[in-house]
């Protein structure tokens, strides 16, 4: 079977996918009289993620397999398509992930121990749910707590192939703007799955911490209000009194 062709049935089975294929999988497609070895089936997807098609799709390598995908570009308008809202991510919940993604395997005291508050059992949980992290061992401590890591579908999701591709931090001394370096490095290329990207999360993120300070702004300016009143009574009062007092005298 001609290049050209193996690279158009490709791209099609790769676009009616749900999920990463990997080359074993990708090869159980053909019949075996025209099926293509791994390593044609290599070159071929390596060429094919090299290539755009009509400046729309991309084939991308990730951790589970390949896949094609929508450029980011047009992430504004499919995203239109889902009638249930995209995920808000907290920033105490991005703060997590970028710790256990640094420093995995972490347990959940040390990353307490960086953030300098505890972590909310929700969060741990929908990384869980989400299949982002996943348990790799104990540490040999007083009660064994867990290790935690990343997991294929966290690589998945991110659009990344492996850790690797995560920028480099050499050690997290500042957590604002380790979140915002991994950010960057996660923002996802095409819409995979019904939640935005991180850019689209910090956004949101910045909108309601812009909200709560201007919240409370307007709380101490109640506040110093209420005191400057409870002082010119205080002053009236003192004025009554010493008035009353020469009256008197």
């Amino acid at each position: 079977m001609e290049s050209s062709l193996l690279k158009k049935i490709i791209v099609s089975v790769l676009l009616s996918a749900s999920e990463p294929l990997t080359l074993e999988r990708l090869s159980l497609v053909f019949d075996e009289d025209n099926r293509p070895d791994n390593k044609q089936l290599k070159e071929l997807l390596t060429a094919l993620c090299e290539e755009s098609f009509a400046d729309i799709i991309d084939i991308k390598e990730v951790a589970s397999g390949f896949r094609a995908q929508i450029k980011a570009d047009y992430a504004q308008y499919i995203i239109k398509l889902w009638e249930e809202k995209p995920a808000r991510y907290t920033r105490a919940f991005l703060e997590t992930l970028v710790l256990i993604a640094y420093r995995q395997p972490v347990t959940r005291a040390e990353i307490e121990d960086i953030r300098g508050v505890a972590v909310n059992g929700s969060i741990i949980k929908t990384l869980f749910e989400r299949e982002w992290i996943r348990v790799v061992g104990h540490k040999e401590l007083p009660g064994r707590p867990e290790l935690l890591a990343t997991t294929k579908k966290f690589l998945d999701y991110f659009n990344l192939k492996s850790l690797d591709e995560l920028p480099t931090l050499d050690e997290i001394h500042n957590l604002d703007k380790a979140v915002e370096n991994l950010e960057q490095a996660l923002e996802i290329e095409a819409v995979a799955e019904e939640a935005p990207p991180l850019t689209v999360a910090l956004e949101q993120i910045t909108e309601l911490e812009q909200t709560a300070a201007l919240e409370q702004t307007a709380e101490l300016e109640e506040t110093t209000a209420l005191e400057e009143i409870a002082e010119l009574e205080q002053a009236l009062d003192l004025e009554e009194t010493t008035a009353l007092e020469k009256e008197e005298a």
